[in-house]
């Protein structure tokens, strides 16, 4: 029986320790892909700008959104992850 605790206390280390490695995994996966698609953000309207100078403001305009909408969700994301590590 004592064994057995001492198996199951292992085990739970152990599902710790990868739980707090998969947060941290999941947390830069969350970064590299919110800087990957405001980076894209900002490519297709500069594109944009470029070729309808008229509308540069509305272009600018949605760009904001659209990539405060994507740091809100890759915060979120952070935030999950950071609960995983700590509670």
């Amino acid at each position: 029986m004592v064994n057995l605790m001492v198996l199951l206390e292992m085990t739970f280390e152990i599902a710790q320790q990868w739980s707090k490695l998969g947060a941290a995994f999941a947390a830069a996966i969350a970064v590299y892909a919110a800087a990957f698609g405001i980076s894209k953000i900002g490519v297709r309207a500069l594109e944009s700008i470029a070729r309808q100078p008229e509308a540069a403001n509305d272009v600018r305009s949605s760009m904001i959104v659209s990539a405060a909408l994507i740091e809100g969700v890759t915060f979120f994301a952070i935030v999950v992850c950071l609960l995983v590590l700590f509670v």
